[in-house]
């Protein structure tokens, strides 16, 4: 039996990560609430590996009310405190308290643009980058991941640097940077 090809920063001997890999990274989202889940995600990621997140993964579904920006956005000082002591999550307080702000931009962004979908596809002209670089670890920050991070920044968005906002594209699919002999690899 064949082992399918996937890229090669998948660790095969992680079902999850496997899992993650196949079913998600990289596929096209189009969904606020699936981008809302990923700013949380990406931006607790700062500094940390992505497996770090996707092990805590649902106990940032538990902390942050399965990714509700509204419940999110009404959390206040007594509800960091609380989620200072939550262990399924990353204990820190910046990130934490990022989390509660983005909630609130995210929602400013959502009644500017209609959804947060239009608003992020505007940043690769509503279509997904697709790279071909063949042999190369994709970049770790690209213009539009430039362009975007700082709009968010303007918009008031917190830990979301150009490489976290590229690291995020790449999860939502508006980025393909599948390796070129990986099963998920969109052609050109």
């Amino acid at each position: 039996m064949s082992q399918v090809a996937r890229c090669g920063w998948v660790n095969l001997s992680k079902p999850d990560y496997v899992q993650y890999h196949d079913e998600e990274w990289g596929v096209p989202v189009y969904d606020d609430a699936i981008f809302f889940e990923f700013l949380i995600l990406e931006s607790a990621q700062a500094g940390l590996s992505w497996y770090t997140i996707l092990q805590r993964r649902e106990g940032y579904r538990k902390a942050f009310c399965s990714f509700d920006p509204k419940m999110i956005a009404e959390f206040d000082q007594s509800k960091v405190e609380e989620l200072m002591q939550d262990s399924g999550i990353i204990r820190n307080r910046a990130k934490i308290e990022s989390a509660i702000n983005n909630a609130r931009r995210f929602i400013e962004v959502q009644n500017e643009f209609g959804s947060f979908s239009d608003y992020v596809w505007r940043f690769v002209d509503g279509k997904p980058i697709v790279n071909s670089a063949q042999g190369e670890l994709p970049p770790a920050t690209t213009k539009e991941s430039d362009a975007l991070a700082k709009d968010l920044k303007k918009r008031g968005f917190k830990f979301l640097g150009s490489t976290t906002v590229y690291a995020f594209m790449q999860a939502c699919g508006l980025v393909d940077d599948h390796s070129h002999d990986c099963f998920k690899k969109v052609s050109t």
